[in-house]
Order: C-alpha cells, then structure tokens, then sequence
C-alpha cells in the first residue's frame, strides 16, 4: 500500500530523461522485481539502484520517461525503491504506465529550478502541497482525484481492481 504523505531526500535529473535511459532495452528479458531494481536508471547512473535506497524521491525536468511505452521503466524504478518521480512534465504514456503500476508522479512546475540533489521533501498527493524541509518552502501541484489516490493507495491499477471486485 503506498501512503499518500511521502517524504525523502532528492536525486535529481535534467530533462528528456528516456526510458531506455530509465531502464535499457537490453534489459527486457528480465521481469523478476530484484534484476529490474538493479538496472533501474543504468544508461545515465549506474549508482541508483544503491542511492536511491538513502534518497527517496527523483526530480526532473521536463519530458521525464519519453521514447517507448514500456512498463518496465517506472517498474524498475519502483522496485528499486523510488517513492515518487517529480517532474516538470512527464511524457503521457510513462504517465499512465506509472499510475499503472503504483508509482506515484508528480508534475510540478518550478520543481526543477527550487530543489537541489539532497533536499528533504515531504509531498501531499491529496492537498496538493510539497513542502521543501530543507528550504523552508512550499510548491503546489494539482492534487491527484480520488480515483487515482485509490490506484495508489491499492499499489496498481490491478490490485486496485481486484480490491474493488472483491467488494462488489
């Protein structure tokens, strides 16, 4: 279940970060959650799979997860223990492959510009609100609906749906 407060350090990335930057194609042939952790962020930081365990959160900036529309992307991420992307923008497909799979992303702008690699941020998916802990500031991003703060809060799409057919 993923809580709709989260609160970490940030990694922070530039813009048109692709998914075969995000997780290499050569990479496809594995979908065991432990081997996509460890290839997670491989073409553009071999380290992430270890720094993101100490950090928590990635920033980027705009286009995040454009190029193709492989699942394995935000997957990798996920399993690598990523508790949430923000952006300045995503590309739509990562966008919906994310909320797919449990991944919660934030498109904020100014995201980019006011952060720095290090800062400790706590995000409000449900008021909107991400307060920079170490700046002493505060952003705001359109908070997510309900329907997809349940996506969330169920770990997937999927398992939000077996949820729900079981309560039918």
């Amino acid at each position: 279940m993923v809580l709709t407060v989260v609160e970490g350090r940030v990694l922070k990335y530039g813009d048109n970060i692709n998914t075969d930057v995000i997780y290499p194609g050569k990479y496809l042939v594995f979908t065991q959650p432990e081997k996509m952790a460890e290839h997670a962020m491989e073409g553009l930081d071999p380290e992430f799979p270890r720094k993101i365990r100490d950090y928590g959160l990635v920033v980027a900036g705009k286009n995040f997860g454009c190029g193709s529309s492989r699942e394995h992307a935000p997957q990798s991420l996920k399993y690598a223990g990523c508790k949430c992307v923000l952006a300045e923008s995503f590309a739509r497909i990562f966008f919906r492959n994310a909320i797919n799979i449990g991944l919660p992303i934030i498109e904020c702008k100014g995201i980019h510009s006011k952060t720095d690699e290090g800062d400790r941020l706590q995000i409000d998916m449900e008021k909107g609100i991400i307060k920079n802990l170490t700046k002493n500031e505060v952003l705001n991003f359109k908070p997510f609906p309900d329907f997809l703060l349940k996506i969330f809060r169920s770990g997937g799409l999927i398992s939000y749906l077996n949820l729900k057919s079981k309560t039918t």
